[in-house]
């Protein structure tokens, strides 16, 4: 994997410097747009489609955050907004039809997905090699052999090892050899964060809930990636000095006073007690504005690299 862009970094008061996620995205889109112009005057216009089952008030924050990036990278993006109750069926008969469709090169169906659908069915719908989120169990079974170059790889482990190559090249250091602890071992983030981790010859640890002394693993990291979900659950004593510490959480907690509507305020935290790490770190994401940005980015370079694909022509490395 080749970093994007040159990395971001920015002392924080606290000592570590800090990852900007934001700056790196933006480097990622402006390729992704700078290849897409490439293609379309070649007649080829990567496409995506983004399909939205429900009324979630979060997913149509990331529905429309996703459809304005395709556009920013000069895209054809279709959206389909489709109500609560529709059946299994239905669900299944349009993925089938993008997956028939030429100007559709990616496919993304938001999760969650109400209750009465079979996610996991749906997702296996798609054609693999339209699977821009990487979860089909082909693009599973691809990097879990360390086939990266062949499969679609999950857009926020992706976009986070893209900073963490990053980061170590602006300290100076090779990531070949390094100690890398992640707590989570979601599909999503935690297990294929592993895999690409290793294929950079680091030793990896997967922790979680069930792991003894969680926190003394976490002191052993050089690279330490925290995915569980549960705001600031690694506290600064847990973290080596040097450290990069990547934070995937991203957790709404209430915080102090109204707000204009008089309704309690809140605030977004991550997995890590941000203040006591970067004490200790040498680089740190913070949250907002570190792993979440990525995530499109690598959506955005995922509909690219489909598209280069399904037209036999050589795809940029991100």
């Amino acid at each position: 994997m080749i970093p994007a862009s040159t990395s971001k970094l920015s002392a924080a008061p606290e000592g570590a410097l800090v990852i900007d996620g934001k700056a790196a995205s933006k480097g990622i889109i402006a390729r992704v747009a700078d290849e897409a112009r490439a293609l379309i005057a070649r007649g080829i216009k990567p496409g995506l489609a983004v399909v939205l089952v429900g009324e979630d008030p979060a997913s149509q924050v990331y529905v429309r955050n996703k459809g304005k990036a395709a556009v920013d990278c000069g895209f054809h993006s279709a959206q389909h907004n489709l109500p609560p109750d529709i059946s299994q069926g239905e669900l299944l008969a349009l993925v089938a039809r993008l997956n028939a469709d030429p100007a559709v090169h990616g496919i993304l169906v938001q999760l969650p997905l109400p209750k009465a659908i079979n996610a996991p069915l749906i997702l296996e719908a798609i054609a693999p090699h339209k699977d821009v989120d990487g979860f089909h169990p082909i693009n599973v079974g691809l990097a879990s052999i360390g086939e990266m170059q062949r499969a679609l790889l999950p857009c926020t482990p992706t976009g986070a090892m893209i900073l963490i190559e990053q980061t170590s090249a602006a300290l100076g250091q090779a990531l070949s050899g390094k100690e890398a602890v992640i707590i989570g071992r979601s599909n999503i983030v935690g297990k294929p964060m592993a895999q690409l981790l290793l294929v950079q010859n680091c030793t990896v640890t997967i922790a979680h809930s069930r792991t003894r002394d969680l926190a003394s693993v976490a002191r052993r990291a050089d690279i330490l990636v925290a995915a569980v979900g549960q705001p600031e659950l690694v506290r600064g004593d847990w973290i080596a000095e040097g450290a990069i510490v990547i934070d995937v959480g991203i957790n709404r907690v209430a915080a102090d006073g109204l707000d204009a509507a008089g309704k309690p305020r809140t605030r977004l935290v991550g997995d890590v007690a941000y203040a006591e790490a970067a004490a200790r770190a040498a680089a740190i994401t913070p949250v907002p504005g570190g792993v979440g940005p990525m995530t499109i980015a690598m959506l955005m370079a995922n509909t690219l690299i489909a598209a280069c694909r399904a037209h036999g022509i050589a795809e940029p490395k991100f």
